[in-house]
């Protein structure tokens, strides 16, 4: 099954290869079928089926042969985050410093593996979530990355950047996946009508906990609350990035980061399959 739109250096552009994938994780294979045009795939309204299939794509690397988290906790499409990676990569302008903040790990940690996995950048990675940090420390330590991978706990859900930063820190870009709803009610209703356009009616098809659906305000407050902040922290990082899921949100944030006095702004557009969003990448004046 080829994936449309992804990076040019994304490995899985030009499809996967399923006796290769069940090769990395045997477990792969219950859930591999044919569809009805004859095509080897799995079938994606299946959590369980998705979760293994993401497992098979990371184990194509070397340094990653563990990845274990809780079904409660979104199951990230590896394609899909390497090509922030990706990007990311493209937009580095120098070769010494090869550090990222990652805000939001999750208990999958997954930007860090990936980015350690392609170009053996060292990575601090933050949540607000313990029980999550606990899981993502496990497979750091089970797949030996614990020199390249440091986690750090926000205690304060208003913060996005503040209280975590050090005074040595210093970073060529931060990444985020902020967020989309603004409570658990809506994140309920977006799963909902989800799983019944897949043709499938448990809800649990869409995990996550609350930290990682919603935030006071929704995806626009969250993205403004880290434009400010990061406006406090010019000098720690080359570049600030999020994930952005709306449209109307890039427009409303450009419109803040003029009035702040940005020096740069860059919207890079992103596509898989029909799932089209864009990394906003802004650079403060120094």
């Amino acid at each position: 099954m080829k994936e449309k739109g992804l990076h040019q250096k994304n490995k899985f552009n030009k499809g996967y290869n399923f006796d290769d994938l069940v090769q990395q994780n045997p477990e792969l294979a219950k859930f591999v079928t044919k569809n009805r045009f004859g095509k080897i795939t799995i079938d994606f309204s299946n959590p369980k089926a998705v979760k293994e299939l993401n497992k098979s794509l990371l184990f194509t690397y070397d340094k990653i042969s563990v990845w274990d988290f809780p079904d409660e906790n979104l199951c990230p499409p590896i394609p899909g985050r390497l090509d922030y990676i990706h990007h990311l990569s493209d937009l580095n302008s120098s070769e010494e410093n090869r550090t990222v903040l990652d805000i939001g790990t999750g208990a999958t940690c997954i930007y860090p593996l990936l980015g350690v996995a392609e170009y053996n950048w060292n990575f601090v990675a933050t949540d607000i979530d313990l029980d999550s940090l606990d899981t993502a420390q496990d497979i750091i330590d089970d797949n030996n990355l614990d020199t390249k991978i440091e986690l750090r706990q926000q205690f304060n859900e208003q913060h996005i950047l503040k209280d975590i930063l050090e005074e040595d820190d210093s970073f060529f870009a931060t990444m985020c996946n902020p967020p989309f709803y603004k409570s658990a009610e809506e994140a309920r209703g977006a799963n909902r009508r989800k799983s019944r356009n897949l043709g499938n009616n448990a809800v649990r098809n869409f995990s996550g906990n609350n930290n990682e659906l919603w935030y006071i305000g929704g995806e626009k407050a969250f993205l403004h609350n880290y434009l400010y902040e990061s406006s406090l922290y010019k000098e720690k990082s080359e570049w600030f990035t999020s994930l952005v899921s709306k449209k109307e949100n890039v427009e409303s944030l450009q419109k803040s980061s003029e009035k702040l006095g940005v020096k740069a702004f860059k919207i890079i557009p992103l596509s898989q399959g029909n799932k089209v969003t864009r990394i906003v990448c802004w650079q403060w004046p120094l």
